[in-house]
């Protein structure tokens, strides 16, 4: 499933096609996704103008000029392209043929700028939900989230006092969407591998008694900066379904320092340790043994 990295990356290509343009008309080309489409799905988006689009964790969200909001997720397959008015998307350095089969384009945004926004999900486990921008904090699918990991709010400070006292381990800690929202498989390993932590550390050895961050939670926090921020500008990593909204292959799966590299080098400078593998909360975890503590 597509994490922050990934998301943001598709918020990025979106925006320039979907900002102050208008839904000229919306198609929905089934009843439903995931979730069944609202009733009023449709008719709702229709002549809206989109004035933002953001994210929350793992959701793209576009701001309508009627006061709604266009919650949008990826599932685990789904993806955007941007067509412009002649039928062509413009490929890239890491371009990838798509599926042609129309039948997975099931939502598909007809903007005034003459481009059409395109969702296609072969395995239809994305959604869309259109809610009121003030019952925002109310919504279930959003409601409890945590920080964002790249916002102003998160620093070692924060995460000491959402870990403090808690009896699960660290890399389950990091997963839970309560402490910090976004953030997933891939992105844990690598954060906790660039900060030279075991996954099996308990989550609180982050706070001090006094709950005061450690050190750990602060080469903690610096490492999930870095690594959302090289995915980010690597346009996210592709393993299987992510696609850029120009169609460009994710390429930061090149850098991977653990993540699905069981039985390699260590590649901390002077270890000599081999990655390894085990499943953690029915996850693969991907670490080095000697040098995460």
């Amino acid at each position: 499933m597509p994490e922050l990295p990934e998301v943001e990356t598709v918020r990025r290509g979106l925006q320039p096609a979907m900002e102050g343009a208008k839904i000229l008309a919306a198609e929905a080309r089934r009843k439903d996704l995931r979730f069944p489409f609202q009733k009023d799905f449709v008719a709702r988006l229709q002549g809206q103008t989109v004035t933002g689009l953001g994210r929350r964790a793992k959701y793209l969200m576009a701001d309508l000029g009627s006061g709604d909001v266009l919650l949008m997720h990826l599932g685990m397959s789904g993806s955007f392209r941007v067509v412009k008015a002649d039928g062509q998307t413009a490929p890239g350095q890491f371009h990838h043929v798509r599926s042609k089969d129309a039948a997975h384009d099931h939502v598909v945004f007809h903007m005034s700028g003459g481009n059409d926004i395109v969702f296609n999900d072969p395995r239809r486990f994305g959604y869309m939900k259109i809610i009121a921008r003030h019952a925002l904090d109310d919504e279930p699918l959003l409601r409890g989230l945590g920080p964002e990991p790249l916002g102003n709010e998160f620093d070692a400070a924060m995460l000491a006092r959402s870990c403090a006292g808690k009896k699960t381990s660290l890399k389950a800690a990091l997963l839970d969407q309560r402490v910090v929202a976004g953030l997933g498989n891939i992105y844990v390993c690598e954060a906790l591998f660039r900060a030279q932590l075991s996954p099996r550390r308990l989550a609180a050895t982050l706070a001090t008694k006094k709950g005061e961050p450690t050190d750990h939670a602060r080469r903690l926090v610096e490492a999930i900066h870095k690594v959302l921020n090289e995915a980010i500008k690597a346009g996210g990593s592709s393993l299987r379904d992510h696609r850029q909204a120009n169609g460009d292959l994710g390429y930061f799966q090149h850098s991977f320092q653990v993540y699905d590299r069981e039985g390699e080098p260590c590649r901390t400078g002077g270890c000599a340790g081999i990655v390894k593998r085990f499943t953690q909360n029915g996850r693969s975890t991907f670490w080095c043994p000697k040098c995460q503590r």
